[in-house]
């Protein structure tokens, strides 16, 4: 029987998973799929299965007329200590085994692919979970450690996601060089700065070519977040008005609208007291018809189907100097034109917080930027143009590669298998 291992990519947008095969040293094949959880509005009976992952959460989702609960970004709540659990259909879920349910579901695919169990994973984790924060990072790796006992793994190795990233890097290697990586997700940036070596692929100690390695809770859905904030949430009433008493006219409290800027502060909206802030606020408003959108985005569960037309207005600002900010639903009527300078305006904040991390990253390590022989980007939102901006101004002698932004950390992850070395 062939022996394999996995190199898992859990991430907050996509999870990926490659199959090792440890006699060929070759990957078999890779398996990728969004990170995402839908459970059915309707409870199907005590052994049936009431939930899907991936691509189908997102048909069952909008075929279910978006009654249910949908579930993304959950690594982003590994590190958060707020949350305990939450029940769906009278069953209680904390973290673990949310993260469980997609570990799972790229197990058996790849099961079934290799016609094994197999219960063998180097699992990819961020620099740091939450910002350098080491009481919330054990906590998070505690719990990620859980989730992979429970999707049916028995030993378990974790690897630093841009170190994978590195290793899929290196087998693509001519000499030796000193490599600047930044894997940029959908949660996190990462950065790590080591030698890599084509002589060195599948040694046993590599510890010695790892020079440093450092991280911020920062990416992709921050600059999600940030475009609902300037451009989705007018439309759901972020200006309104209402009249509290006879002649005093007030602005509904902003706070309402920083909890539709992520899908994690949705439940923010499930208390009775709330609820009935809400109600007030639009009857006070003269019954105003975007703050009523707001009433519909909540009552119908449409955050993420407006976080998918923001996603395809960044996606296609990527390749494009101008794009259609477009959303039709239940009343909701969205179409603004974004050009490009509005969004990078936009994202700045964020971009800058990277450049200053970076910035830091190589002050405290003391990197001359002259000693990089080459920077490697990973990740889906390193193929934004600020970010492409950000190291093509701040690396000009320097060139820039990249491999498979979704797949590369996972296969880096399974050529990983030194960690198994005792």
């Amino acid at each position: 029987m062939k022996r394999f291992l996995y190199g898992i990519d859990f991430g907050t947008t996509n999870s990926a998973l490659a199959i090792y095969d440890e006699e060929s040293k070759e990957i078999h094949s890779t398996i990728i799929i969004p990170s995402l959880i839908y459970f059915y509005h309707q409870f199907n009976g005590v052994n049936a299965q009431n939930y899907v992952v991936g691509e189908e959460a997102i048909e069952a989702y909008l075929k279910d007329d978006m009654k249910g609960r949908f579930i993304k970004s959950v690594k982003q709540i590994l590190s958060r200590s707020s949350f305990s659990e939450t029940r769906i259909h009278n069953k209680k879920y904390n973290a673990s085994d949310l993260v469980a349910i997609i570990l799972k579901e790229l197990k058996d695919r790849a099961d079934q692919l290799i016609g094994q169990d197999c219960r063998k994973a180097i699992i990819g984790r961020p620099v740091f979970f939450d910002d350098d924060n080491v009481q919330k990072d054990t906590l998070a790796q505690t719990r990620l450690n859980k989730a992979a006992e429970i999707a049916g793994f028995v030993d378990i190795r974790f690897q630093f996601e841009p170190i994978g990233a590195a290793f899929a890097y290196e087998k693509n290697l001519l000499k030796k060089e000193n490599v600047l990586v930044a894997d940029l997700g959908g949660g996190t940036t990462d950065f790590t700065y080591l030698v890599l070596d084509p002589k060195k692929v599948g040694s046993k100690d590599r510890k010695n070519d790892m020079m440093a390695n450092g991280g911020i809770y920062i990416g992709g859905d921050s600059f999600d977040s940030a475009f609902m904030w300037e451009k989705g949430t007018p439309y759901f009433g972020k200006n309104t008005q209402y009249e509290a008493t006879p002649g005093k006219v007030l602005t509904v409290p902003k706070s309402l609208f920083a909890n539709i800027c992520s899908w994690e502060q949705m439940n923010f909206f499930n208390g009775l007291r709330i609820r009935k802030d809400i109600e007030d606020y639009y009857y006070f408003s003269g019954e105003d018809p975007q703050f009523k959108n707001l009433i519909t985005l909540i009552e119908n569960n449409l955050g993420y189907s407006v976080f998918q037309s923001i996603e395809k207005t960044k996606i296609t600002l990527t390749n494009a100097d101008t794009a259609i900010f477009s959303y039709h639903n239940m009343d909701i009527n969205i179409d603004e034109e974004i050009p490009l300078p509005d969004y990078e305006q936009i994202i700045a904040k964020d971009v800058n917080r990277i450049s200053n991390y970076l910035d830091e990253f190589m002050l405290q390590n003391n990197i001359d930027p002259q000693n990089i022989d080459s920077l490697f980007l990973t990740g889906g939102t390193s193929m934004v143009g600020s970010i492409q901006k950000l190291f093509k101004n701040r690396f000009p002698h320097v060139n820039i590669n990249s491999g498979d932004n979704f797949k590369s950390v996972a296969k880096g992850l399974a050529y990983s298998g030194y960690l198994f070395e005792n």
